[in-house]
């Protein structure tokens, strides 16, 4: 019965690791078809995501996002970022 059970638990856990990475595939092709990551940022936390005296995006989440537009299109600059507030996440 032990057996039995182990069985199906490792079935549907290989079920749910191939499901998910089909899905992440479909992911990263949306995005590549957008040509660009859309980031949302909290336009009000310094050192997360705020604009500089130049308008220019700063922080930890705006590095994030840069690094995953270098990663897709070898390219930080094909990053939209959003402000966001706690209600419109």
């Amino acid at each position: 019965m032990k057996i039995v059970k182990l069985c199906l638990v490792a079935m549907v856990a290989t079920a749910m690791i191939v499901t998910a990475g089909v899905a992440m595939a479909g992911t990263l092709d949306d995005v590549r078809a957008k040509g660009f990551v859309q980031a949302g940022v909290n336009g009000d936390l310094f050192g997360f995501g705020k604009p500089d005296e130049k308008g220019v995006w700063r922080g930890l989440d705006v590095d994030t996002a840069r690094a995953v537009a270098v990663a897709v299109f070898g390219d930080s600059n094909k990053v939209k970022f959003t402000p966001l507030t706690a209600k419109t996440r």
